[in-house]
Formats: C-alpha cells, structure tokens, sequence
C-alpha cells in the first residue's frame, strides 16, 4: 500500500511538470545513443549540432534546438536531480508555456552572447581561428536561467539570500575562468532575472499539493 501511494505521489509530481520530464525522457534517449558510438564518430555527430560560431552561420535554427537535446558529458542520472529541483518547480509554478520561454530565452540569448564574444576574441587574436568549430552543447544554459527565475517564487527577505547565492556560484567561474561558456552561464543568470515580468501573472493551473496526490 505504501509503494503504490509513493508512486502515485511521483507520477503525479511528474505530470504536474510535463515539459520538464519529456525533455528528461529525450536526454536519457539520446544519453543511451553517445554511448553506443565510438569516441571518434561521437565527436563529430557532437560538433554538427553544436552551437558553435561555423553551425550558428550556416543552421542556426536546426543547432539551436538540437544542441539542448544533448548532454556531453554522458550522466544523464544527476540532471534527473536537477530538473527536478529546478526545471520542475519552475514549470508547476509559471505553466509549461512560460517556463519554456524562459528556457528559450535563457538557451538562446546565452548562446549568441557567449558565441558573439568568442567571434571577438578571434577576430582580436585572443582565440585561436579552429574555436569557430569548438564543441558547445548541451542544457546548462536554460537550466541556469530557470534556477535564476525562481527567484521571485522565492518570499523576502530569503529572495535576495538565494539570488546573491545564484550570483556567486556563476560569477566565480566567470572570474577565475574567463571561457565563453563561463560567459553563457552567468549571461543565462541574467536573463532568468531579466524573465520578471513572465512570472508576475499567476498560473492558474499550479498545483500547489501535487505531493498531496
């Protein structure tokens, strides 16, 4: 009786954020298939959905979507728990469609922002001219934009407790790190703040007791 109250509980958590777990079920899938190619042919099938300055001239639209239905590093596991902490929460509480432009927004702009300062760094001689097919996918982007939007779910005084947090931890790489991805992290933070007027109409369909079931 116990087990099936608790799957109960997490099927409808899951469905209370059905973006969320879809996007969750394409990572595992594709997840599974990077680790049936050879580390040669993986690289390359990476680098030609890559947001990367040489993609972004030529299908801007195709490597723009398809860069965040992939992750490079090959653990799926971990973004189960982060999806879950973050990307769930947000779309319960703002409705599938205005996560997802947060999502988009955060993916997107992040991108062009980082990629626009790399073409900088080559064209001045700071980047070497092979970055135009350097290899950027994956899904931290939209995920640091949503984890900075949930901060007005947050009331105050802790709001500016975890936004300053949210500051720190993508400032710091910034500093020490100085890469474009660095860059597209904390430009993704920025734009998840910028997202307060997406979140100022409540969503009517939240389900505040979804783990009630």
């Amino acid at each position: 009786m116990r087990i099936n109250r608790g799957v109960h509980r997490v099927w409808t958590y899951v469905r209370s954020a059905p973006g969320t777990y879809v996007w969750l079920a394409v990572l595992f899938v594709t997840t599974v298939a990077l680790h049936h190619m050879s580390p040669e042919f993986e690289e390359q099938f990476l680098r030609q959905r890559s947001t990367n300055i040489h993609e972004l001239s030529s299908n801007p639209l195709r490597v723009l979507v398809s860069s965040a239905m992939w992750i490079d590093s090959g653990h799926w596991l971990p973004y189960v728990v982060l999806y879950s902490l973050f990307h769930a929460p947000a779309e319960r509480w703002l409705g599938t469609a205005r996560w997802l432009a947060v999502c988009a927004a955060a993916h997107v702009l992040a991108t062009l922002i980082s990629e626009g300062a790399l073409l900088w760094g080559i064209g001045h001689g700071m980047a070497p001219a092979s970055a135009v097919n350097t290899l950027d996918i994956g899904v931290s982007y939209a995920l640091a934009g949503v984890v900075a939007v949930l901060v007005y779910r947050i009331p105050e005084p802790w709001r500016y407790v975890y936004g300053f947090a949210v500051l720190v931890v993508y400032a710091v790489p910034l500093v020490t790190g100085r890469t474009f991805t660095d860059l597209g992290h904390f430009a993704s933070v920025l734009i998840g703040f910028g997202c307060c007027p997406l979140v100022r109409v409540r969503n009517p369909k939240e389900t505040v007791g979804a783990w009630a079931g």
